[in-house]
């Protein structure tokens, strides 16, 4: 019986050390502040209205990290994209000068009959920024606005492929 609880102590304290929470953190690297990045977003060609590429440049003399997947949310509807593949909250390390990319896709699963349509997008980095806000018009979207219909984002990138 003690043998038992030891290892169920044990197996769950490997899986609760080695699964990212929210609260993850990069051990001797601060999070990056809204104002130390640039984030931008675009459609990424007029006939693919419904792909957007977002990114993220860190513009400090030092490393930060921000959460593995943006945060996107679609005008005033409920809810944000979610990671592709599904995952945990964890960091993602910027060093100075660097960019993380990422596309996310506003219509996923067919066709989708009950899309909504947003005037604007917001985007951040991290969980814990405000984000910035895009008009449908500034990121190259149809003049009718952006499609939403289960959005997915993929997770921070090095490189815009």
């Amino acid at each position: 019986m003690r043998t038992i609880t030891a290892t169920l102590a044990l197996t769950a304290a490997t899986l609760t050390t080695a699964i990212p929470t929210a609260s993850a953190t990069a051990p001797g690297i601060p999070r990056c502040t809204e104002s130390a990045l640039t984030t931008k977003a675009s459609v990424i060609a007029p006939t693919r209205p419904d792909v957007l590429r977002v990114s993220t440049t860190n513009h400090t003399p030092t490393p930060c990290f921000i959460d593995r997947v943006p945060t996107v949310t679609f005008g005033d509807l409920d809810g944000a994209a979610q990671p592709d593949p599904p995952t945990e909250s964890a960091p993602y390390r910027l060093d100075p000068g660097a960019t993380a990319y990422a596309t996310v896709r506003t219509v996923t699963g067919g066709p989708a009959p009950a899309a909504r349509t947003v005037g604007y997008v917001t985007v951040a980095a991290d969980p814990s920024h405000r984000g910035h806000r895009f008009d449908a018009a500034a990121l190259g979207a149809p003049p009718t606005g952006i499609r939403v219909w289960s959005p997915t984002t993929s997770w921070w990138r090095p490189t815009p492929a």
